[in-house]
């Protein structure tokens, strides 16, 4: 059943007292009790990942930042215009400079407790970057090793959720050039490894690398990507634009 305007005022009233009493468990203690309706009513889009997905987001209880300034506010605010009878909820939870081992280790509280319908994942480039310079705690297979494991616990605990695997990307610029046949080489084995587990658990596969690769036929990788690794905002909306064409081939209440 949908709720009335007045009962989503009085909810966003009542939310809003809990947030100021501790901003640091601003979304968990409402979202646990949302459950998605019929035709994605009061769907949970979930974002996951590292700086990239992190977009400067604030860790308050202040709308105007939460979402970050990167694609997951560009599609949260997208999502949101199109659809406002829908009460979709949009949370952000990346952070700057995570590998997939960071991921791993608030998981429970940044994803499970969440309890989200959709969970967007891009992790990749940071696990790279480690390994790149020496740490072989880092190689592919232990990126896949550590995924698979993440996605199997996600399963079990929330079986009806809706997986989204970005793949990882890079363009040339400063902070791949030096070593870019490496990086290059390292980012493949992992955007494949994620190409299979979106298979092995119906995910909902996002080619990011093949979308930034086609833009540069428009304009240069800087215009895109600034340093080979972050988006410049144009960047931010070519990823909008592909996650949201992509998803919504599944999500058919999205169309």
């Amino acid at each position: 059943m949908k709720k009335s305007r007045r009962d989503f005022i009085a909810g966003s009233i009542k939310f809003g007292a809990i947030a100021s009493l501790a901003p640091g468990t601003l979304y968990a203690a409402t979202v646990q009790t949302a459950t998605a309706g019929k035709g994605g009513d009061g769907f949970n889009f979930l974002f996951q990942g590292d700086s990239i997905t992190d977009g400067n987001r604030t860790r308050d209880n202040d709308w105007n930042h939460v979402m970050g300034h990167g694609y997951p506010y560009i599609i949260a605010s997208r999502l949101w215009f199109d659809f406002p009878a829908k009460g979709f909820h949009f949370f952000n939870r990346g952070i700057s400079g995570n590998k997939l081992t960071d991921l791993a280790a608030r998981w429970q509280k940044d994803t499970l407790d969440i309890k989200p319908d959709l969970l967007s994942i891009l992790i990749g480039v940071n696990d790279t970057a480690a390994f790149i310079k020496g740490d072989k705690n880092f190689t592919a297979g232990e990126y896949e090793k550590g995924y698979r494991e993440l996605l199997q616990q996600t399963k079990e605990k929330l079986p009806n959720v809706q997986l989204v695997l970005c793949e990882p990307f890079i363009l040339r610029g400063a902070r791949v050039n030096d070593k870019w046949n490496e990086y290059a080489a390292e980012i493949a084995q992992r955007q494949e490894i994620v190409k299979r587990l979106s298979t092995e658990h119906n995910a909902i596969f996002i080619e990011f690398q093949a979308a930034f690769d086609k833009a540069l036929l428009k304009a240069p990788a800087e215009y895109w990507i600034w340093d080979g690794i972050h988006p410049m905002p144009a960047g931010h909306e070519l990823m909008a634009r592909e996650w949201i064409q992509q998803v919504r081939k599944k999500l058919k209440f999205i169309r």
